[in-house]
């Protein structure tokens, strides 16, 4: 049978609400509302399906407290991380929102009510302590408590929570199960003993054998449960690791292993994050759970070092055995073995043996190189999955991001790579020139500060969906701000390559250049805030290359740009 629920009941407000869920969904439309943020809408999903059991809400400040300085809830039940619902102390103002009243939680996707919140209490803290205590350190290098520092809101908001609806996805719904729904399939299956398989990344022949050895050691089926909420910024996306999940389950036999997605906001926490784990899978129904190596580690901290020990969250799940009730498979990371053609754990392998390894950084530089991943390694199909979502240098996009004072040179550069660009061939080629996205974009906007940097953040949005598009992307506005070009930077990188060529002509030059007469017209005083004339253009500190019109033609100029392209393979055949 199932493993019981963490507390002893599962806390499926759904079904306790449901007799009043029409009265509910009423009142839900007269409240005042708070629109949640993705992690809150994770957190809440599974606040009302009972995957937080014993939870029934947001943590109070007596709660908060109790799990942030001891691992445990005020009663005493273990509970590792802490659950919160964040709000700016503006906008509950707004909403005329106090301790005792009630408060609609919205959708953030879809503006539906969600669920209703009696507001038990309203709590600053300490995010240095929370940071210290939870995740160890106070190191934005950690993803969670730079989001704490930068994304974490001013008040907190505890009080318990009444379901309305449950959110609603619309990608493989299937596959996304309740606790309820999961232990329900245990019943229909026959399955009594469970392990559960923790996973944000793409499944390779490791993990197969890895889960596959945990059934074996345990005579259990195998419950393959990974994170389709929040992950650590960077990873691949849900939808292709779901597409790879899909294409590894039928590589267990027959009736061995269900997939079931999970809709977690992960913390990368580490040793308490691995408890946190441990928990939830408890409330789903598995009997064991698998931790492996550095499980749910977010990497390097600031000084270069690991944030965890590599079997520190295998420790912490040890210790608190007797209390989970659910057991832990710990396992060591495997490692191929050529010669017998198997996979072993390191500490399984005889001294002397040959293995093999590909790192994540390694197999990443393959999928962006195109080079062979091996069959050893991961399985064709999965391949396949993975080079469709992550082609090769050659076919992803990139934007070339020239700025410089008005009349520098950039246009006609920009023109003329595009020329060549398109002579090159393979993929699209998109020109955004500073006065025609001015035109065509931002007509209503001045010239302030505050304008200028919605203007280039605009030109910022096209030049990332069209890298992301798998185009080539030319801009050439001013842009006269640092902190603005490295937004540009930050946003079309996360899809493809960046450069930023500042286009260096000396002002001089400008003035001469410029047949429209602005800068005399600036310099006379009848425009005013005019770049290089009263208003600032800070110079790019770290271009990817410095040009200048009056030391190299236009094609030179060009043609370093191309060879920049090539040397990191967005052109050119290697």
């Amino acid at each position: 049978m199932a493993n019981s629920p963490h507390g002893g009941v599962l806390k499926d407000l759904h079904v306790r609400d449901e007799h009043i869920q029409a009265q509910l969904a009423e009142e839900a439309e007269k409240l005042p509302y708070i629109t949640l943020t993705e992690r809150q809408l994770c957190d809440l999903e599974l606040i009302l399906n009972g995957g937080f059991s014993p939870l029934e809400g947001f943590l109070t400040e007596a709660e908060y407290t109790s799990v942030v300085e001891g691992n445990r809830l005020p009663d005493g039940t273990l509970w590792t991380i802490p659950i919160y619902l964040d709000v700016d102390r503006a906008e509950l103002d707004k909403v005329g929102a106090a301790v005792g009243g009630r408060v609609t939680l919205r959708d953030p996707r879809s503006d539906q009510p969600l669920a209703i919140i009696t507001i038990a209490d309203l709590y600053q803290v300490d995010r240095a302590r929370e940071a210290e205590k939870v995740y160890g350190a106070n190191d934005q290098a950690h993803p969670a408590v730079h989001y704490l520092f930068h994304s974490t809101r001013d008040t907190y908001v505890g009080g318990k929570v009444q379901a309305v609806n449950a959110p609603q996805h619309h990608d493989y719904v299937a596959i996304r199960r309740s606790p309820a729904e999961v232990r329900a399939l245990f019943r229909k299956l026959n399955w009594t003993r469970v392990v559960a398989f923790q996973t944000r990344n793409p499944m390779h022949r490791a993990h197969r054998e890895l889960t596959v050895r945990a059934a074996r050691m345990r005579h259990a089926n195998v419950l393959i449960q990974p994170v389709v909420g929040l992950t650590k910024p960077g990873d691949i996306d849900h939808f292709t690791r779901v597409r790879v999940y899909q294409a590894i389950m039928p590589k267990y036999p027959n009736g061995m292993a269900q997939l079931s997605l999970l809709p977690l906001a992960m913390r990368m926490g580490g040793p308490r994050e691995a408890v946190w784990h441990a928990i939830i899978r408890k409330n789903f129904g598995a009997t064991h759970f698998i931790v492996g190596r550095d499980h749910a580690g977010p990497g390097k901290n600031s000084q270069g070092d690991d944030f965890y020990g590599p079997y520190e969250a295998q420790d912490l799940v040890l210790q608190f055995r007797d209390e989970l009730h659910i057991e832990v498979v710990p396992f060591q990371m495997l490692t191929y073995l050529p010669d017998t053609d198997e996979y072993l754990p390191a500490n399984e392998v005889p001294a002397g043996v040959n293995t093999l390894n590909i790192s994540g950084t390694e197999l990443r530089r393959r999928l962006k190189t195109g080079a062979p991943i091996p069959e050893w390694f991961s399985y064709p199909e999965v391949v396949r999955i993975l080079r469709e979502a992550n082609p090769p240098r050659n076919k992803q996009g990139f934007t070339v991001f020239l700025t410089g004072l008005h009349a520098s040179g950039k246009e006609a550069i920009a023109r003329a790579l595009q020329v060549a660009l398109n002579q090159e061939g393979g993929r699209s080629v998109s020109l955004l020139l500073g006065e025609t996205i001015r035109q065509e974009l931002s007509s209503e906007l001045g010239y302030t500060r505050r304008e200028r940097d919605i203007n280039v953040a605009r030109i910022g949005f096209v030049a990332a969906e069209l890298t992301r598009a798998g185009a080539a992307c030319i801009a050439a506005p001013i842009a006269p701000f640092a902190a603005a070009r490295d937004s540009v930077r930050q946003q079309v990188a996360k899809s493809g390559g960046f450069y930023l060529v500042h286009v260096a002509t000396p002002l001089e030059t400008c003035i001469a250049n410029d047949r429209a007469g602005v800068y005399r017209r600036a310099i006379a005083g009848e425009i005013k805030g005019f770049t290089g004339i009263d208003d600032v253009y800070e110079a790019p500190e770290s271009p990817d290359l410095v040009a200048d019109i009056t030391k190299a033609p236009i094609s030179q100029i060009v043609h370093e740009i191309i060879l920049l392209l090539e040397r990191d393979g967005y052109i050119g055949d290697r």
